[in-house]
């Protein structure tokens, strides 16, 4: 019998925590054909969920989805991510939370022509510091930038 990944019981354990510290739980997708999310705020193939308990409705989180219902513009939407696609589990109030690899599957938009040696999807869709923070230092590479008070959190991917 196959061995069932790692990556869903730390997604639930990620959820779990934020929730219980009062965070809300931010997923970064990258959208292919089995991933089911409203497309209009699909951006370069990626998406950035609130899956928080005030934002869902009918949440599971199992082995090999992630489904919900959720408002996108008034409008309920059921929402469903393959849990290979999700590429960061994070908390919005501080940016702290897990990344994953980038699935091996073409993101929407993307195409097979594209060359093998083009970078996976990155986390491009995970929100990034406020616009004037543009001219401060970068941190080393080794070590995390802190959250800036007042804009928004970052998620740093560590190698």
């Amino acid at each position: 019998m196959p061995e069932v990944s790692t990556k869903p019981y730390l997604l639930r354990a990620i959820y779990e925590w934020c929730t219980d510290n009062g965070y809300t739980p931010h997923i970064a997708v990258v959208v292919d054909a089995s991933t089911r999310v409203p497309m209009q705020f699909v951006k370069n193939g990626e998406i950035v969920l609130n899956i928080s308990f005030e934002a869902t409705s009918g949440l599971k989180m199992d082995n090999d989805f992630i489904n919900f219902s959720a408002r996108f513009g008034g409008v309920s939407r059921d929402i469903s991510v393959p849990v290979e696609n999700v590429i960061a589990i994070y908390a919005r109030e501080n940016g702290q939370g897990m990344a994953f690899e980038a699935p091996s599957v073409l993101a929407v938009g993307d195409t097979e022509d594209a060359p093998e040696s083009a970078p996976a999807p990155g986390l491009a869709s995970v929100p990034t510091a406020d616009k004037n923070d543009a001219g401060s230092k970068p941190a080393p590479d080794n070590e995390p930038e802190p959250p800036k008070k007042g804009g928004r959190p970052v998620l740093t991917r560590i190698k």
